[in-house]
């Protein structure tokens, strides 16, 4: 595209942005793009594989005491924290390699520093070396979220989850505020490494905008694992006390902890981006407004990921970049679908969902067909642990369509990956019921209930 310095100006450089300049430039654009921290993103850095990892490590306490129903004389197990940090900081620099060397191998022109959208076409960076102007056809911006923090006295004493990868040191008690898949997902690895955990929830159940039964399940067995998880519970003041913290709750109760850790939601990361200078509009949560392409009000500006709010999720991300680079390098039939999207939450035990709630069903179809089943893993038959697993079918009544699936239970994650392709298809119960499970398995579950709990 003649008189300008490229065709596709990115500006952020986690799981949207890369996907987005590595697949434009494959496809003949003259791609640049610009992150002033490490290549990535957040999932990359700070979120998802950081956070798998880390549950990993805390699942191995319990793997050890679940060894002994087996007959396994296990010693004394000793948690090295520096080692966990260091052998994942080496995978995290391993992995900002990899984004870099496909970057530059599709042709991509990185620019490290902090970018700034000045017109509709023109993007300012700037690095140690001063600043460049670039003029581009088309500017996507990708700069994901971050954590936010209310106000409140003592706020400064908290720590947020971009923190928790690198505390020093560990925490012998830590107090976790919020109810989301962070705050869980958090509140379980920690437990698992040996920290005292108390988590804070100032509504009626953790996990709001999941099934009420995996709520509901999920925090008893949080519960089994020693979590305190304390309902109607939040923080009115924090204050320094010798090494570590006291907290003041609501109620008047009183707390003490060595980390405070707030996981009290994203914001989308938009401050300092030029966005107004620009004409972008944002809308009154934060978020950049965009259309079904994911086109801005400015026709040459667009956005992906968590920046927009749909759903905050890397797999998102990716699909909405390509949704764009399609658009503006491609056929333009690429559109983005939101349904049946599946998820995943780290907790332990871990969640995996795909679909509609109960209560959401119930809103868009009326009359359901509700299959549950609750057990205790065959594992666990040895291993005297109490986790139990729960797994749950909901079935529209009319077309016998699977709306929405959703398990509590070691290896969720990997479980409903599988069946969201079947949902996906349109898969109904009645070719649930006539595929043959994989004996013993957990997963066979999902294709042997037969009988709806509720109707």
């Amino acid at each position: 595209m003649s008189g300008f310095d490229c065709d596709l100006f990115v500006v952020g450089g986690g799981s949207g942005g890369v996907r987005a300049a590595r697949m434009a430039a494959q496809r003949g654009a003259r791609v640049v793009l610009a992150e002033a921290a490490a290549l990535g993103g957040t999932c990359v850095n700070v979120g998802c594989i950081p956070k798998k990892l880390y549950s990993y490590a805390a699942h191995y306490a319990h793997d050890f005491q679940d060894a002994a129903g087996f007959g396994w004389d296990v010693p004394a197990a000793r948690f090295d924290w520096q080692r966990l940090k260091m052998n994942r900081a080496a995978e995290i620099a391993r992995l900002n390699g990899v984004y870099a060397q496909l970057l530059a191998g599709a042709g991509v022109t990185m620019v490290p520093g902090w970018a700034t959208l000045l017109d509709a076409h023109t993007v300012q960076v700037a690095t140690g070396d001063g600043a460049r102007r670039w003029r581009a056809a088309h500017i996507l911006v990708a700069t994901g979220g971050t954590p936010s923090v209310p106000h409140f006295p003592g706020r400064e004493h908290v720590l947020t989850s971009d923190q928790m990868f690198d505390l020093e040191p560990l925490p012998r008690r830590l107090v976790v505020v919020g109810g989301g898949y962070i705050a869980c997902e958090f509140a379980s690895i920690f437990q698992g490494l040996g920290v005292q955990v108390t988590q804070l929830y100032r509504g009626e159940q953790v996990l709001r905008g999941f099934d009420d039964d995996v709520r509901a399940f999920l925090a008893q067995e949080m519960g089994k694992t020693g979590i305190d998880l304390r309902l109607h519970s939040n923080v009115a003041a924090i204050e320094r006390a010798g090494a570590g913290l006291a907290l003041t709750l609501e109620s008047g109760e009183a707390l003490t902890a060595d980390a405070v850790l707030y996981a009290t939601g994203r914001v989308p990361n938009v401050a300092g981006l030029g966005l107004d200078a620009a004409g972008v509009a944002l809308n009154a949560h934060g978020a950049i407004v965009v259309d079904e392409h994911f086109r801005t009000g400015v026709p040459s500006i667009h956005a992906v990921g968590d920046v927009c709010s749909r759903l905050q999720l890397t797999p998102v991300a990716l699909a909405e970049a390509m949704v764009v680079v399609d658009r503006l390098f491609g056929t333009g039939e690429r559109r983005m679908d939101y349904e049946c999207v599946p998820t995943a939450v780290f907790t332990h035990p871990n969640i995996g969902t795909v679909g509609l709630t109960e209560r959401q069903a119930r809103e868009r179809f009326g009359e359901l067909r509700i299959f549950r089943s609750e057990f205790r893993p065959l594992k666990h038959t040895l291993s005297a642990s109490t986790e139990r697993t729960l797994m749950k079918l909901v079935v529209d009544a009319a077309s016998d369509r699977v709306v929405g699936l959703h398990m509590v239970g070691a290896d969720a994650g990997e479980i409903v990956q599988g069946f969201a392709v079947a949902m996906k298809a349109g898969a109904t119960k009645s070719v649930f019921d006539h595929t043959l499970g994989i004996h013993p398995t957990a997963a066979e579950e999902f294709v042997t209930m037969r009988e709806p709990v509720t109707r």
